[in-house]
């Protein structure tokens, strides 16, 4: 007799960058997260990207922590860091490169925009793999020279040991199928020259370590479902299920973003608006005045 299969337990995360304050966007998006989590009687954790030394502030981590406790948004465990990770993103780079899909890449990004020969793809200029023809003894010669290198993944290489692959998404009406098409966007960058880890690499891992089954993000981050995807069967690390939600923009129709001054949920505070009626108008989408829902 078959044994009936046990319901998945569902984890879902929020998962900011401490370089700035929480805009509408991000309250709005916490809140899904939450609220999926807690209406399948699952968990919902929140994890601090913290490994841009160039931009994160102890003072935007605990802006972030004010400003989802305001919102009433709550979250299962500890916060994870990604900055007390960084030894895992070292030992994961490792195990690519004894795999022999990695390689050092010592390009600027002028060098890139100046190639004539870069493709394009989903996201802009794709890297040319000029770097990839360099032989062992040049990169390693370049290297202790302390030339400033990157590394970056061999996608053909990835892509043929991985075979087909696809992502399941979610939603409303349900589950639907999505072919993966990690080679489009070239050999992308899984070590930064000034981070440990690039968001595709420490994010994917990040996940797995989790244990996030369910991943809502924005509809900007689409395209790089396909690249972790791919770090997935790779790395042997379990894949969750995606929806990706409508960006929300200003009155120009520019996306609300923490460089752009978008509002944020400190400057609403600070204007005496009740969190609750504000989080209850974000589940309802509707949105402060001067701000839409984009389209997914």
């Amino acid at each position: 007799m078959t044994r009936p299969v046990a319901p998945q337990h569902m984890v879902t995360r929020f998962a900011p960058s401490p370089t700035g304050r929480l805009h509408v966007g991000h309250g709005w998006s916490a809140l899904m997260a939450m609220d999926l989590a807690r209406g399948a009687g699952g968990t919902m954790r929140l994890r601090i990207e913290d490994i841009d030394g160039t931009r994160s502030r102890p003072e935007h981590v605990a802006g972030i922590i004010e400003d989802l406790r305001w919102l009433g948004v709550e979250w299962d465990g500890d916060i994870l860091f990604q900055s007390q990770r960084i030894r895992l993103y070292m030992a994961a780079l490792d195990r690519l490169r004894d795999m022999g899909l990695l390689y050092p890449c010592f390009c600027t990004r002028a060098d890139i925009q100046a190639s004539l020969t870069a493709p394009h793809g989903p996201e802009g200029p794709v890297y040319p793999g000029t770097c990839r023809a360099l032989g062992a003894e040049e990169q390693t010669h370049r290297i202790a020279a302390g030339k400033a290198h990157a590394w970056r993944i061999d996608m053909a290489q990835a892509t043929a040991r991985a075979g087909p692959l696809c992502w399941h998404a979610f939603g409303a009406e349900g589950s639907e199928v999505i072919a993966a098409n990690p080679a489009v966007h070239g050999d992308v960058v899984l070590a930064r020259k000034d981070a440990p880890a690039s968001y595709h690499l420490s994010c994917t891992l990040d996940d797995a370590a989790m244990g996030v089954t369910h991943v809502l993000r924005g509809a900007d981050l689409r395209h790089a479902t396909d690249i972790h995807r791919l770090l997935q069967a790779v790395l042997d690390l379990p894949s969750p299920a995606y929806r990706h939600h409508p960006l929300l923009v200003d009155a120009q129709g520019q996306r609300l973003a923490k460089r752009s001054g978008s509002l944020s949920l400190a400057q609403l505070r600070t204007q005496g608006i009740d969190p609750r009626v504000l989080a209850a108008d974000l589940r309802a989408r509707r949105f402060p005045v001067g701000i839409s829902g984009g389209k997914a």
